[in-house]
């Protein structure tokens, strides 16, 4: 059986990175849409709603994020098809939208950020976990930090994130600390033998989570940003100032890695008082008797 002919990818590829995109995000794009066309034995340019729709449904093992993630690649690639006229139609509006899973915050616990930073390792990844823990960098941000982007005096950091978006983020004080151990020009992470060039941000993973693993902390490096989110708002900050430190577009975003702590629940449903309006003596919450009927 012949291999279906992979049309118009490469340009895709290189309109993507015309836009800018991240080198993570084309590169996944075109490895799902090429993986798309090999299993379904279909040239993807070409496909219809049946062959998308098939395809999702052959993989019962994906959870309902990475359905959610390929849909969106799809939905992308055949927008583009569509708006670079190399097709007349976009199958996509007859597959429909899957149901985003609702994402539940995972901070790792203060316990463990304290057996974390008790556990020995390299300076180098103790930096790692303290710009995610105390900056609440994602793994790709800090895989880009450079010595330039810290302004000791005026006390932030300055972080280019998502759609290359450049933000400060003010500098807690152990990271001004841990600032002057570093480089003061060039990456802070490089790649092993190519000092101008940084790290992968899988790679910066890879190094915390070997270490969360050393130290018994479960979660992902992720959890240690989440941490960062849930711990602001726990402490006071309100969810807008939160947003700004999290770099979020929306409050919604914000909200999903943020957690209120059970003990702030509790205290918030024990001040309720449906009698709230009454004053003086007959101010008293009913209780029922046990015995006895209403």
């Amino acid at each position: 059986m012949t291999a279906p002919i992979m049309v118009h990818l490469d340009a895709w590829r290189v309109w993507q990175h015309a836009q800018r995109l991240s080198l993570v995000t084309i590169t996944e794009r075109i490895r799902v849409v090429a993986l798309f066309g090999a299993e379904m034995d279909v040239e993807p340019a070409r496909s219809c709603d049946g062959d998308i729709v098939g395809w999702l449904h052959s993989h019962p093992e994906w959870s309902d994020s990475t359905v959610t993630t390929y849909h969106s690649y799809l939905s992308s690639w055949f927008k583009w098809l569509q708006v670079t006229d190399r097709r007349e139609d976009n199958p996509m509006m007859k597959v429909g939208t899957p149901h985003y899973p609702d994402r539940q915050p995972r901070p790792v616990s203060d316990d463990d950020v304290v057996r974390l930073l008790s556990t020995r390792m390299w300076r180098s990844t103790r930096v790692m976990i303290l710009l995610a823990l105390l900056a609440g960098l994602r793994v790709s941000e800090i895989a880009r930090v450079r010595g330039e982007d810290v302004d000791a005096g005026a006390g932030v950091l300055w972080v280019k994130g998502k759609g290359r978006k450049v933000r400060s983020i003010p500098l807690h004080p152990t990271l001004i600390e841990a600032a002057s151990t570093m480089p003061a020009k060039g990456y802070w992470f490089p790649m092993r033998g190519h000092p101008h060039t940084p790290m992968h941000g899988k790679s910066v993973s890879d190094v915390v989570s070997r270490t969360m693993r050393r130290a018994e902390v479960p979660g992902t490096p992720h959890c240690l940003r989440h941490w960062y989110a849930t711990t602001l708002l726990d402490d006071g900050a309100d969810l807008r100032t939160v947003q700004e430190l999290m770099r979020h577009k929306t409050i919604q975003s914000t909200a999903v890695y943020t957690k209120v702590p059970d003990a702030r629940r509790k205290s918030a449903v024990a001040r309720l008082d449906p009698l709230r309006s009454v004053t003086g003596a007959e101010h008293r919450v009913y209780v029922p008797s046990a015995v006895g009927t209403s």
